[in-house]
């Protein structure tokens, strides 16, 4: 019944619109067709499927229809999803090796996906921030400086160093990599409590909240995404990803005034500074004595780049 109204709806507008537009012509509105549906399709869930070393049974139905939410929600949630993969062709590059030298997991890099798509200057309303959304004082307790001026959880390279102290922290208390994960939305005093309530090591038995319960599902979803994209409809070519950039380093000891000048004296935009450093909070930099901060400065050559030279960081992910 309400099908039937909305699309009269739809069709009802369609013609006045085109009534308005074509003066005498009424009866072109009669042949106007409106489309009534939409095709949703998915791949088959398979009966286990592995994630960090993980196993994870998917043959029972909560487990199964969990998944299935998580899914349908990255699969028509375009923009977000795109964008996440556009971005992890330039930031996987060095957010893995980081990842690799702290003995973590490749997989657990996704979790930058599901926390903030890969979005440097992602700030949720709680005031977690950067690509792995790190609170203030969580930030500072892994070795991040978060002030008015310089907020390190923007970097990308050390915002990661952070999360694998974090994570390096958390499976030294769990041993197991999902449990991590759950930690790292919930935190770790919360994963101990779900595990002794629940007289189970499995982060899939936990009665969570929902938002970590969907949390360790979205990690999942994220993976069997990134590892065939247009298996769930989404077609890139090679030349839509954005390219890794190459930059120069500036050592810099002493204060900056004024950063658009300073940007300017090195032939880039204000923006352009700003966008290749996240971590600047101000116009000006301040530094403390003895402090040294490192300013990345995107070369020209990289920041022109040409789409039709793009490389995929990963072959899956381009349709062709």
């Amino acid at each position: 019944m309400k099908t039937t109204t909305i699309t009269t709806i739809i069709t009802a507008v369609a013609a006045m619109l085109v009534t308005t537009a074509c003066g005498d012509r009424t009866r072109d509105i009669r042949t106007l067709a409106v489309p009534t549906a939409v095709t949703v399709t998915l791949p088959p869930i398979p009966d286990s499927y592995v994630i960090a070393g993980d196993t994870i049974d998917l043959t029972s139905y909560e487990n199964r229809e969990r998944l299935d939410r998580e899914l349908l929600a990255f699969t028509y949630s375009h923009t977000n999803t795109v964008l996440g993969l556009k971005r992890a062709n330039r930031y996987f590059p060095v957010i893995e090796p980081i990842l690799q030298s702290h003995g973590i997991p490749d997989d657990m890099k996704l979790l930058t996906i599901v926390e903030s798509y890969l979005n440097p200057f992602a700030r949720s309303g709680a005031g977690a921030a950067g690509i792995w959304q790190f609170m203030p004082a969580t930030g500072r307790e892994f070795g991040l400086e978060v002030s008015k001026s310089v907020d390190q959880r923007y970097d990308i390279a050390m915002s990661t160093e952070a999360a694998c102290r974090y994570l390096k922290q958390a499976y030294g208390k769990f041993h197991d990599w999902l449990s991590v994960a759950a930690s790292y939305n919930a935190g770790q005093g919360a994963v101990r409590r779900f595990s002794d309530r629940h007289l189970s090591d499995d982060a899939t038995h936990w009665w969570m909240t929902e938002q970590t319960s969907r949390y360790i599902f979205r990690l999942i979803a994220v993976k069997m995404i990134y590892s065939d994209p247009s298996a769930y409809g989404i077609v890139l070519t090679a030349d839509q990803f954005y390219p890794p950039l190459d930059y120069d380093t500036v050592a810099v000891r002493q204060d900056i005034r004024d950063l658009a000048a300073f940007a300017k004296g090195r032939g880039l935009t204000y923006y352009q500074l700003r966008d290749a450093n996240p971590w600047l909070r101000q116009q000006s930099l301040t530094v403390r004595k003895g402090k040294t901060y490192r300013l990345l400065i995107p070369t020209q050559e990289s920041m022109h780049y040409d789409p039709a030279a793009t490389v995929v960081h990963d072959p899956r992910w381009a349709a062709y």
